[in-house]
């Protein structure tokens, strides 16, 4: 006998119950078995200054069903769990935390009081996400919790850093960087964000020392016009041949600049000469490095002026810009200001204009680097999913720029390089050392810290135990399947990828299943700016776990973004974004037609479980199946085939709407209604009948099961069942007995008949229950004697007169088609003839009324040439309408002669 399931599907109920389960039987734990292969997937670690966001519920949900489904395949599937120490986004967060309630800053407490500070934050913080993501049901391996700067991972970029500067692969100079005057810090290329910027081109003019003459230079940052060190011309421009080599006068200093020839400049743009600033512009740099310019940096690390600007010292770099375009105009030295729109960098972070500056830092070389990651994905011992995403990878392989990897900033992986003040030797280590090696006095180590993308593209093999070939690396690695967003394939794919195969000899992962991003139900990327976010666990509180994963996959195809709508109290304006004190999250249309779904499972097997005496689950024999039986175990077995396909190929959201169709319309709207007489009947029918629903059901639940783990290990385990839980249990796999594709196809032409015969009496105004006799003429009279108690049950017939002609029926008939037979429904049996005439005499009249009333309208000029376009057209197509609906109660009204 069955367990009771309750009377109502509760998910606060039951997830939280089950997942402790789950957790003290160690369903979770994986370990090296030579007898299994291994399936690993690492998290995409979350900042460990995070809360849950959409994105991570969307990208861990389909984590966990790849996990979920590979275990019960019989892998031994890891699934790594982690967070990332996100170094400018937790110092960030300490510092205002310090700042707000002590008004403190770090350098009042120094390097060491400061860290302290950061690890007791972590500790009270960093473990909130993990415990978010038990929320959405998430099947890690908790045991193996990870963390970017935990001894194993500090160990393994401490041996990266090292290997890769003794190989020359690691350097510290003087480049153009892109810097942040709010964050204080260098950021790599992938760290800045462009937009589109309204601003000016200020032409100023460079008097010719010794002559009344002038050059003209376009700029959009006069601000650094402190550090122009030379103007440049091309060497084939004509207009300028005469004056290369000559002297200017640098405007509102008292320095003189040479004029240069280079083939940099581009002769047809502007006036053909351009301002040289090589600490403040990339291209000026390697201008300067040819001709050996001076570097002169004019602003502070807070993007002040510093010395070098003379009287604007001290002024942050707009303000220097306003009042120093004011002066040049009383100078004469302003020739005019264009506007001017142009791309400009910010910040990732916090969105403030970044500032090229030349710094001495620390840095990559990509180039060697690259070739092994581009012949990864060329072979295709890397594959991306969907396929179109490999280009976006090899496109940024191809141009690549060598990574800066230093930051200024005291929370990170400190950079293993320690310098000796007394005999200037600098020395890279991977341990910490006291003395120089050199001269045996004191050394410093370096202040800055790297990159925290620099730590993240070791996950794959730090995590595993790298540099140690631990059983679990040997084992474990290379790991399966990587799951992450398209945004950062170039921030850590790539990395990943090209740090793996320097370190490991291999590429990190076989498979790179990319997904879009989770926007609003108007399209918007969800972000705090606007309001528009929306909490996962608001809604996991309102649905349940199992209805907001359904929801992520339902319509999902990989790469493309996906929409999450919600309802709003009050409804938010037209035209303006959600303010969160304001307007409350009071639904969300598409969890709630998922966790309608789950309401439809729970309530067909509760019927299921109320009409059990069985207490296994089997197969019945194959001999006694009826018709129903054949076709649903059919249908079945083509959803395991079709299911396990789709998930091979990550087409997770075919694969959910697949199943949504079969549980829903097959199953629990055919195949339970198909059945229910038989419950009546004792012997074989009545068993048979049991055993097919259980066996269909509690399969079923499986395939189910990784998209929606908790309400189907609730009634997996109240069903007959084999083991001790669903999750650990055995995917379900074709079985070519239960092929029967005439069961099929004549089930469909059954199912077909009944669906027609209720379209009938829909559209005839007829009760669905009004019992009728039906006339069936058809060549395959066996297939209709089998049909015939559904006909009844389903379709109301009081009587199924089964014949090979028309011969003796009435004519006055109603006529359904369908491929194998022709059922007649006699009309006095459907309708009273007096009053339905009746009726449909007087909705002719009412439509022929409303016709005239329209047309009327239409013909007025007065109103077509006065109301608006929209109003005149909702007139014409309600006419349109009554024309319509006027011709079928003609046509009823034909039938009815």
């Amino acid at each position: 006998m069955a367990e009771e399931l309750s009377k109502v599907y509760d998910p606060k109920a039951v997830e939280d119950r089950i997942y402790k389960t789950w957790v003290e039987k160690g369903y979770f734990r994986a370990k090296p078995d030579k007898n299994k292969k291994p399936f690993t997937i690492v998290i995409p670690p979350p900042n460990v200054t995070g809360q849950l966001h959409m994105g991570h519920a969307f990208d861990e949900t389909l984590q966990d069903i790849l996990i979920r489904y590979k275990r019960m395949q019989g892998f031994e599937a890891l699934w790594v769990p982690g967070t990332d120490h996100a170094g400018i986004a937790t110092q960030i967060k300490v510092e205002a935390e310090l700042r707000e309630k002590e008004g403190l800053t770090r350098y009042d407490l120094g390097r060491e009081k400061f860290l302290e500070r950061v690890w007791d934050w972590k500790e009270k913080y960093g473990n909130r996400i993990i415990s978010q993501l038990k929320k959405i049901g998430c099947s890690c391996d908790w045991d193996r919790e990870r963390f970017t700067m935990d001894e194993g991972c500090s160990k393994a970029v401490r041996e990266v850093f090292v290997n890769l500067y003794d190989k020359g692969l690691i350097y510290r100079g003087p480049r153009i960087i892109n810097w942040c005057p709010n964050c204080i810090t260098a950021l790599s290329n992938e760290e800045v964000e462009h937009a589109e910027q309204a601003g000016h081109f200020w032409h100023i003019k460079y008097q010719i020392k010794g002559t009344e003459d002038f050059v003209v230079i376009a700029t959009t940052r006069p601000e650094t016009l402190f550090g122009d060190t030379a103007v440049a011309v091309n060497p084939e421009d004509e207009r300028y041949k005469d004056i290369v080599g000559k002297t200017l006068l640098l405007p509102l200093t008292d320095r003189e600049i040479p004029i240069i020839a280079d083939e940099y400049v581009d002769k047809e743009f502007g006036t053909g000469c351009v301002k040289i600033t090589p600490a403040h512009d990339p291209n000026d740099f390697e201008v300067g490095k040819r001709h050996d310019l001076e570097i002169i940096k004019v602003m502070n690390d807070d993007a002040t002026m510093n010395s070098y600007a003379g009287k604007y010292e001290g002024m942050d770099r707009y303000e220097c810009r306003k009042a120093m375009i004011k002066d040049l105009e009383e100078m004469g030295l302003l020739v005019k200001t264009e506007d001017h729109s142009h791309n400009v960098g910010q910040c990732y972070r916090c969105g403030t204009t970044i500032e090229p500056i030349v710094s001495d830092q620390w840095f990559v070389k990509m180039k060697p680097l690259a070739e092994a990651a581009i012949e990864a994905v060329q072979t295709k011992e890397t594959e991306f999913v969907p396929e179109r995403f490999s280009k976006t990878y090899m496109n940024w392989m191809e141009n690549v720029y060598d990574w800066c990897i230093s930051r200024q900033l005291w929370w990170g992986h400190r950079i293993p390089a320690f310098y000796c003040d007394d005999c200037g030797e600098m020395t890279v280590s991977k341990e910490d050392i006291k003395v120089c090696p050199k001269c045996g006095k004191p050394v410093r180590q370096e202040e800055d810290v790297l990159d925290t993308w620099f730590s993240s593209a070791l996950w794959p093999f730090s995590t595993l135990g790298w540099p140690e070939k631990t059983e679990d690396y040997n084992y474990f690695y290379p790991t399966s399947t990587l799951v992450t967003g398209y945004d950062i394939i170039f921030f850590w794919v790539s990395r990943m990828i090209f740090s793996a195969c320097e370190h490991t000899g291999k590429a990190p992962f076989k498979h790179v299943f990319i997904h879009g991003l989770v926007r609003d139900g108007n399209g918007e990327k969800m972000s705090k700016s606007k309001g528009n976010g929306v909490d996962p666990l608001q809604i996991i509180d309102m649905f349940g776990a199992d209805a907001l994963r359904f929801t992520l996959v339902t319509g999902v195809a990989p790469g493309n973004d996906m929409r999450f709508p919600v309802t709003y109290d009050p409804p938010v304006e037209k035209g303006k974004n959600p303010n969160p004190e304001i307007n409350k999250i009071v639904g969300a249309p598409g969890v709630e037609a998922s966790r309608n779904f789950a309401n439809k499972i729970w309530n067909a097997s509760r019927f299921v479980m109320m009409n059990l005496t069985i207490d296994k689950n089997e197969l019945p024999d194959l001999s006694k199946l009826h018709i129903e039986d054949k076709w649903i175990l059919h249908r079945y077995n083509e959803v395991v085939r079709e299911i396990t396909e789709n998930l091979d190929k990550y087409e997770l959201g075919i694969a959910v709407q697949k199943l949504y169709d079969f549980i829903w319309d097959e199953f629990c709207d055919w195949y339970i209604e198909l059945v229910k007489p038989r419950f009546s009947e004792t012997g074989d029918s009545n068993e048979t009948a049991q055993k097919v629903l259980t066996y269909v059901l509690s399969n079923t639940l499986k395939l189910l099961h990784p998209f929606m783990p908790f309400i189907t290990e609730e009634i997996w385990q109240a069903l007959p069942h084999n083991g001790e839980s669903i999750m650990i249990s055995e995917w379900p796999k074709f079985n070519e007995a239960l092929v029967n594709v005439q069961a099929e196809q004549d089930m469909t032409v059954i199912m077909e008949a009944i669906k027609g015969v209720r379209n009938v009496k829909s559209e005839m105004n007829v009760p669905p229950s009004k019992k009728i006799k039906f006339f069936v003429v058809t060549e395959d009279a066996d297939l209709f004697k089998q049909a015939t108690t559904f006909l009844e049950k389903l379709a109301s017939a009081s009587e199924v007169d089964i014949r090979a002609d028309k011969a003796g029926i009435p004519e006055n008939v109603v006529s359904v088609v369908n491929p194998k037979a022709e059922i007649l429904l006699p009309l006095d049996e459907l309708v009273d003839k007096e009053k339905e005439i009746e009726r449909l005499t007087k909705e002719k009249t009412k439509l022929e009324g409303e016709i005239k009333r329209v047309e009327g309208k239409l013909s007025n000029k007065g109103f077509t040439d006065k109301a608006p376009a929209a109003v005149v057209e909702e007139e014409r197509q309600k006419g349109e309408k009554y024309k319509a609906m006027l011709e079928k109660v003609l046509e009823s009204l034909g039938k009815m002669q």
